[in-house]
């Protein structure tokens, strides 16, 4: 074979690190290696059991069949209750696609607006696949640093990085890595940009319910007509509800964008898997107390990481206001370490290879100098895997 078996865009592609070291965690545990993982983005709770019954008997009851593309019509409207229920924002089922997880409502989403070369802000700290998904849609990603020592964009820093190819902002908040929360007023200002550019908004609003404290999740959707016109909404079930292996996610957009996102899915992969959709609706329709009470634990795990972390000698971390993760800065241990190494992914080397602990390195999410670290974990592993952190960067 003299041509490449393997297309440019494909070969292009960079690897989900967030993937990549959850691999490799698994490695070195079936090699009987005693191994901390920071590097979960998935709940480690089960399923709640009664969603685990309705799948069960969702099975018995003969749901074995294809569904209409975009969900059954129960799980469309459950999902139009949920929307305006939490989100104050009302969408008619037909303006709401069900995929094959968020993720995969993201790729519809961008797959339907993008015309080659269109230009997508995407605020830094970004989720990994962001950029990898405009590239692959036909799209230029565009990363948008927020100040010096801030987590989040404001309007004057996504001014600096539009131009006239700019089409879209990717909103993620509650954000992965950070954990930082957009409020009302730093959302209304982004909408107002967009509105200002006539741009779209893509917001990824999976952690909406994993908050804490005084913060409060807001989506651009609800703030008025023209601001849910110009938002693709993007959710699931998989981290509020510990669902990440049933693959349930959802749009819900203008009817226009949303009637080409269905259609673009039905030239895909069809409808999400029946069973899912049926598991999916039980958790939306169904008693909301098991959610909360993993949204508690989180909480509380939430402050036990950011004390420890925060102890750290030369670690600065700003404590997040939801998902379930830090993004500390490791800018001044990567300094001190002599050669060793010289960014964050070196430093994540660093961890795996003297302490057994696996990091995701900044410069994964767009902003060099920290580390993600998932508190999807159990109390006593973040304890342990903090300590033996503050060991390694003693030892430099």
């Amino acid at each position: 074979m003299t041509r490449a078996p393997v297309g440019a865009r494909v070969r292009a592609l960079k690897p989900s690190e967030t993937l990549a070291l959850s691999a490799r965690a698994r490695e070195l545990r079936a090699a009987g290696v005693k191994v901390v993982s920071f590097a979960a983005g998935e709940p480690d709770f089960d399923t709640p059991a009664f969603i685990q019954e309705a799948a069960i008997d969702a099975v018995r009851a003969g749901h074995h069949r294809y569904t209409e593309v975009g969900g059954t019509a129960a799980l469309r409207e459950a999902i139009a209750r949920k929307l305006e229920r939490d989100q104050g924002v009302r969408y008619e089922p037909k303006q709401i696609v069900v995929g094959n997880g968020a993720k995969h409502a993201i790729w519809n989403a961008l797959f339907t607006v993008l015309e080659p070369g269109d230009e997508v802000l995407c605020p830094a700290p970004y989720w990994v696949s962001f950029p990898e998904m405009v590239r692959l849609a036909g799209g230029v990603p565009v990363a948008v640093a927020p100040s010096p020592g801030d987590y989040k964009v404001a309007p004057e820093d996504l001014e600096r990085a539009a131009t006239p190819r700019t089409r879209m902002i990717i909103l993620n908040s509650p954000n992965n890595p950070s954990g930082m929360v957009y409020g009302p007023d730093e959302v209304r200002a982004i909408v107002a940009f967009a509105t200002q550019h006539d741009l779209l908004i893509l917001s990824d609003e999976i952690y909406e319910q994993l908050v804490y404290g005084e913060a409060r999740h807001t989506s651009p959707a609800s703030l008025g007509d023209d601001a849910k016109a110009r938002t693709i909404l993007v959710n699931g079930v998989s981290k509020t509800w510990a669902m990440t292996g049933w693959r349930i996610g959802y749009a819900a957009a203008a009817p226009e964008i949303a009637k080409g996102m269905e259609r673009l899915q039905g030239q895909m992969t069809s409808n999400a898997a029946s069973i899912s959709q049926q598991a999916a609706l039980a958790a939306l329709s169904g008693d909301q107390a098991p959610a909360e009470s993993m949204r508690r634990r989180f909480a509380a795990r939430r402050e036990r990481i950011a004390e420890a972390v925060s102890a750290l000698p030369g670690v600065r971390l700003r404590a997040p206001d939801g998902a379930f993760y830090v993004f500390p800065d490791f800018s001044e241990a990567i300094a001190r370490a002599g050669g060793r190494f010289r960014d964050s992914a070196g430093l994540c080397d660093y961890l795996i290879n003297e302490a057994n602990v696996v990091c995701v390195p900044g410069s994964a999410f767009g902003m060099e100098g920290h580390l993600r670290l998932s508190y999807a974990i159990a109390d006593e592993e973040i304890t342990e895997g903090v300590a033996r952190i503050g060991a390694a960067l003693a030892r430099l």
